[in-house]
């Protein structure tokens, strides 16, 4: 992040703006907007800010820039068409301690201004950190659809009736989830529908006859998500992921999506890799249920799908047991996933009318599978986990009649920007992963399907294998 994202309060605090043209009357408008004193250094004006000038709306010094004219300044911003002033203004802003910004110049700023969404007192600021003004905007106008103005009569609505929920209800978990309930349920679709009036009676009535302990009840979402692409989370994941208390995560979770958690959750990496777990399974399913009797809202975060190969019903008998509420959000497991970015249909009427997953690793860590199901015709085989036992699973499908040139792939970090594709046969599979050093999480794929990727392979993140 190269810039912190900072709501300033300037009503009543005087802003210096170098420059009289129609960059300047741009940046004259949002102070304004937000309560600022605006003093305006420059010889001549637009039409636009001599109209505010002429009613007072700025403090107008016609004159060429000096120093002296940044007395008692809280902000600067310089927008002149002379970069040798530009510069002048943005050094003797930087000596003071006083956050500035030269316009079209990131180099020249302490401070940016994001593109803006206002519904106040909603107000949503977007920012490439100078990199592409035009792309801000167009990020702006793609949410100005997505925000209702209405937005901010709900906020008001909130605001007016925080003290109180704020005295109904006495820990901060229990007054965060009343709102989560109030945001997204009849109240604000009141709001949304221009019936404010009877909103704000139907918010009386919820504080009046909402129930302590059950908001003090804990509950645990099991939610996959995915096999790497944060594109590829459903919305109710999303959603949840942005009510937990506390989340538990595991190691094919990506940084990027551990980015969408709500940022004041509590997090809690609980992953595992062969021969090394980090937290056993049986403290993990224990600790969902300790934390879900504490009030805790709690998410259990999974890569891939939490019912496929993720011991996701493992974690929810525990919680079943003890009577505790829980949710379960599919992901696109990693088959689904890998496959597709991969541009390996697991199916095709020319290829294969079935497919099969298994995982290459038992609970007892042997490999031990239904090795003449899996060596059928016309099928294709998925394995979760194979890698360490790869030429095992090779050898004992030639072993139980499967070809030896039996096309197959290998797909390392699958949907990722770091995703690998290494396609070969049974008999070669092993001497690929020891040349090209593949490493886990890695996807097995077997059958005639694999072929296709050379024609069907559309994700290319990196120089494909």
């Amino acid at each position: 992040m190269d810039y912190l994202p900072i709501f300033i309060d300037l009503k009543g605090r005087l802003v210096l703006v170098v420059g009289g043209g129609d960059v300047a009357a741009r940046k004259v408008g949002l102070l304004l907007r937000a309560g600022a004193n605006v003093r305006v250094v420059s010889p001549e004006l637009s039409v636009s800010l001599q109209s505010k000038s002429d009613v007072d709306q700025v403090e107008h010094i016609a004159a060429n820039y000096d120093e002296s004219h940044m007395a008692e300044a809280v902000l600067v911003i310089a927008a002149t068409d002379d970069m040798s002033v530009n510069r002048l203004v943005y050094e003797a802003a930087k000596q003071r301690g006083v956050p500035v910004n030269v316009a079209d110049s990131p180099e020249l700023c302490t401070f940016i201004l994001p593109s803006i969404i206002d519904r106040s007192p909603v107000v949503v600021a977007v920012s490439t950190g100078g990199a592409s003004p035009t792309l801000g905007r167009l990020l702006r106008t793609r949410l100005e659809t997505l925000i209702p103005h209405s937005y901010g009569r709900l906020a008001d609505l909130a605001r007016r009736f925080r003290e109180p929920v704020k005295n109904r209800f006495k820990t901060m978990s229990q007054r965060r989830h009343f709102w989560e309930d109030i945001i997204e349920g009849p109240v604000a679709e009141m709001v949304y529908s221009n019936r404010d009036a009877q909103a704000e009676q139907a918010l009386q009535k919820a504080i009046e006859q909402a129930d302590s302990e059950q908001l003090a009840k804990g509950e645990v979402y099991l939610v996959g998500a995915g096999p790497g692409d944060p594109d590829l989370l459903t919305f109710r994941a999303l959603r949840l992921m942005q009510m937990a208390d506390v989340v538990l995560y595991d190691r094919l979770v990506s940084p990027q999506i551990l980015d969408l958690v709500r940022r004041e959750a509590e997090q809690i990496y609980v992953g595992k890799k062969r021969a090394y777990h980090a937290v056993r399974q049986e403290e993990i399913n224990q600790l969902l249920v300790d934390l879900a009797k504490q009030g805790k809202r709690v998410l259990r975060l999974k890569g891939g799908d939490p019912f496929i190969f993720g011991r996701g019903g493992e974690e929810i008998s525990g919680l079943a047991d003890e009577g505790i509420p829980f949710q379960v959000v599919p992901g696109v497991t990693a088959a689904a996933g890998c496959s597709s970015y991969a541009g390996i249909p697991l199916t095709h009427r020319d290829y294969a009318q079935s497919v099969m997953f298994v995982t290459g690793q038992l609970k007892d860590g042997s490999v031990d599978l239904q090795w003449q199901a899996l060596a059928q015709p016309r099928q294709t085989v998925v394995v979760y986990m194979g890698l360490a036992g790869l030429e095992i699973i090779c050898k004992k499908l030639i072993q139980h009649g499967v070809s030896a040139d039996m096309p197959a792939a290998l797909v390392q970090q699958g949907t990722t920007v770091s995703q690998r594709v290494f396609t070969g046969t049974l008999s070669n599979l092993s001497q690929l992963v020891r040349e090209h050093e593949v490493h886990a999480p890695t996807l097995l794929i077997i059958g005639e399907v694999v072929q296709l990727h050379q024609r069907f392979g559309w994700y290319k993140p990196t120089a494909d294998s």
